[in-house]
């Protein structure tokens, strides 16, 4: 075992001894040492019980003769950050995780890895953490929330709350309407309840193989999750007792064919566009290199067939689950032949093809049939242009049929914080593009999410008619025509630093392109003029996340070599 190097001969007596102090005994060192991963935090509804899993985890695992050693990340709730400097952190929060992943559990030679995530940068970190320690690892996430509801009956989320902001603003909702949003949006713990970051990531850890079916979509804090955290656990005993388990390590899982598969679903369920960004990085971390380009083959052929909030506000991950769950998903998209590898390695020691051959749609309202689906082009596209040379992304699936294609007049705010002030000052307005720059991996740094400014668009009756470019990115929850991940950004002197109020931007996410519609003479001229804009940064650890950062289309990785 991978452990031995710390509990095995004579000269490992002192290591023995430390062992002893926390609890073990001489039968316990001929069983493997399994880390827990657990993301347990209060301040995170979709962590704040994840406690009570890891104790669940570790009992299982003493049962099923193993040793089970709790370790804990830090997590970011992205709500919560969202519209301050917090935001900030959220990003790089993803490369703490990681770095604490790979240091305790290579610090310690553990011989496998259980891995409790929900939220947002929380579920890549430890993947990306996980591929760098490359034992068999197995992800059970908290699950997510159930949607809320208004005392009508009307079902509601984070993004409902978000949205009603600007309608308050507006003097479209009275403060008692709004307050009730506030308190029945997110009614329980769990990740928030649409496709939103944490779902989308959850999901597709069903997708790439590396979590059990039912990991994106069973409710938090409910005996079926129970279940599926004790199924885990009794999982990951069976690999670390295989005399030779090595085809289980994670980057013989997680591997090219894997992230394939994660993007063939993510198009069929229109996730976050931060999938792009994060799968992208867990590609790198596995040592594959993905063109971003890859994106829009896949997206061409995938039919769009489970709209889920924002996209579709009546529609759940607990409805998605009721309907059959993202088996069923993959298999009404293994109709197509050839879009999905069939013979991927499943964590639990069976095929992708294997896995989902006895799974059906149980409600075609919620997950629809190739034939009917609701799009025969996958929910996101990556765009491509001269604003764009290399690649920005746009959530298709929660756009407008009228704002597809659409060509507008540019509001320029180098900042977001003064791009909320702009468009609660009405300085916005139908026919605009609104540009949010310098919000970069290096601009912001830590390129922040744009919910509230895509939200106040929403809210403001404006998002049929207003779109948004940037390279920051954007919560799962938002919606409408919102690109983000311009790359490159404005900071390394991307062509988004030279737009000026009134220029025309065009966009047709049908034919990927993002084009500044300005002749490249008066381009050439405003570059010789170009001062970078700067965001003042106090943050010792956001000064060297900007001085190592990449852009959003190589997945903001930290370069390993200057």
């Amino acid at each position: 075992m991978r452990s031995d190097i710390i509990k095995k001969g004579f000269d490992k007596a002192p290591h023995r001894s430390l062992l002893r102090a926390t609890g073990l005994k001489d039968e316990d060192f001929d069983k493997p040492f399994i880390g827990i991963a657990n993301s347990y935090i209060d301040i995170i509804p979709g962590h704040f019980f994840l406690h009570e899993y890891g104790e669940i985890v570790k009992e299982a695992i003493r049962e099923a003769g193993g040793v089970p050693f709790v370790f804990n990340t830090i997590g970011v709730d992205d709500g919560i950050a969202m519209g301050h400097e917090g935001m900030l952190y959220s990003l790089p929060s993803r490369e703490i995780i990681a770095d604490s992943i790979e240091t305790v559990m290579n610090a310690h030679q553990l011989d496998a890895m259980i891995c409790i995530p929900n939220c947002d940068k929380i579920v890549p970190g430890m993947v990306m953490g996980a591929l760098r320690v490359n034992v068999p690892t197995i992800f059970v996430s908290g699950g997510p929330m159930a949607a809320g509801h208004k005392a009508d009956g009307t079902p509601i989320d984070l993004s409902t709350a978000f949205e009603a902001v600007g309608q308050h603003a507006e003097g479209k909702m009275t403060d008692e309407e709004l307050y009730e949003i506030e308190c029945e949006a997110c009614p329980s713990g769990g990740s928030c309840s649409g496709m939103f970051t944490a779902n989308s990531m959850n999901t597709l850890c069903e997708a790439m193989g590396i979590a059990l079916p039912g990991n994106g979509t069973i409710l938090a804090m409910t005996p079926e999750r129970i279940e599926l955290v004790k199924k885990a656990a009794r999982r990951i005993v069976e690999l670390a007792k295989m005399e030779d388990n090595s085809k289980y390590n994670m980057k013989n899982i997680l591997n090219e064919k894997a992230i394939h598969n994660a993007f063939v679903v993510d198009m069929a369920m229109g996730g976050s566009s931060n999938t792009v960004l994060h799968l992208l990085a867990i590609a790198r971390e596995s040592d594959i290199e993905y063109k971003i380009e890859n994106i829009n083959k896949i997206a061409d052929k995938v039919a769009h067939i489970a709209k889920i909030s924002p996209s579709l506000t009546t529609v759940h991950m607990e409805d998605i689950n009721n309907a059959g769950g993202v088996n069923a998903v993959m298999k009404e998209v293994s109709r197509r032949t050839g879009l999905l590898n069939m013979d991927s390695l499943m964590i639990s020691g069976e095929t992708l093809e294997e896995r989902i051959a006895d799974a059906v749609i149980l409600d075609e309202a919620i997950i629809h049939t190739n034939e009917h689906a609701y799009s025969q082009v996958g929910g996101l596209s990556i765009l491509f242009g001269n604003l764009a040379l290399e690649g920005a992304v746009v959530k298709t699936a929660g756009i407008e049929a009228n704002m597809r294609q659409f060509k507008g007049t540019a509001v320029c705010f180098d900042s977001q914080p003064k791009a909320i002030s702009g468009i609660m000052g009405h300085k916005v307005k139908a026919g605009d593009v609104v540009v949010i720059r310098y919000e970069g991996p290096k601009g912001g740094p830590g390129m922040q999410e744009m919910l509230a400014p895509t939200a106040l668009i929403q809210g403001m009756g404006l998002g049929d008619s207003v779109a948004l470019i940037t390279d920051g990115r954007f919560s799962g929850a938002t919606k409408g025509a919102s690109i983000g991940h311009v790359s490159p950004e404005a900071a390394e002197g991307g062509l988004i630093a030279l737009i000026e109020d009134g220029d025309e931007i065009e966009l047709d996410t049908d034919a990927h392109l993002l084009q500044l519609n300005v002749s490249e003479d008066i381009l050439a001229s405003r570059k010789a003029a170009w001062k970078p804009y700067k965001n003042e940064v106090k943050s010792k650890w956001l000064k060297r996340y900007q001085l190592l950062v990449s852009n959003a289309s190589n997945g903001a990785v930290l370069k390993t070599e200057l």
